[in-house]
């Protein structure tokens, strides 16, 4: 099977605490070893400007790790910010116009599960799905026979 490599990281919950602890500093990890090579677009319900979304990202990478103020020049280029409410359709709409030509992108969910299907519908309705992937970060139950469980029940 031949897939094509995603073009464009999406991610939801980009003010969140996962974001902070563990997104930025892997994703800056990734730059400074040349490994990130496309636009990273967060998506939020704050309402932040793309500066202040820079300034999170760099409080964030000086906490957890060295830091290289070249490396994260370069990386806070490929930043992008969307606030919005993640069931507003204007809110994919702008998604869908920062994405440009990207025709895979991964859309990484850091956010509550009840919000997952208003997103994924969103990301549909908008036509950022197509060529897409999807990942959710977030633990169905507590366990595993609470996790199969969910798998099998899935709540609506």
């Amino acid at each position: 099977m031949n897939v094509p490599h995603s073009d464009a990281l999406v991610f939801f919950g980009a003010t969140g605490d996962l974001t902070y602890k563990k997104i930025f500093p892997a994703l800056y990890a990734m730059e400074r070893r040349g490994h990130l090579q496309m636009p990273v677009i967060g998506v939020a319900r704050s309402d932040w400007t793309i500066e202040k979304f820079r300034a999170r990202a760099r409080a964030s990478v000086e906490q957890h790790g060295s830091f290289d103020e070249e490396v994260f020049a370069k990386f806070q280029e490929r930043l992008h910010y969307i606030s919005g409410d993640y069931g507003t359709p204007a809110t994919h709409v702008a998604l869908r116009k920062e994405l440009g030509d990207a025709a895979h992108p991964l859309h990484y969910l850091a956010i509550p599960p009840s919000l997952f299907e208003k997103v994924v519908e969103g990301l549909g309705q908008s036509d950022c799905a197509r060529g897409a992937r999807v990942i959710v970060e977030k633990p169905f139950g507590r366990d595993l026979p609470s996790a199969q469980f969910a798998a099998v029940h899935p709540r609506r």
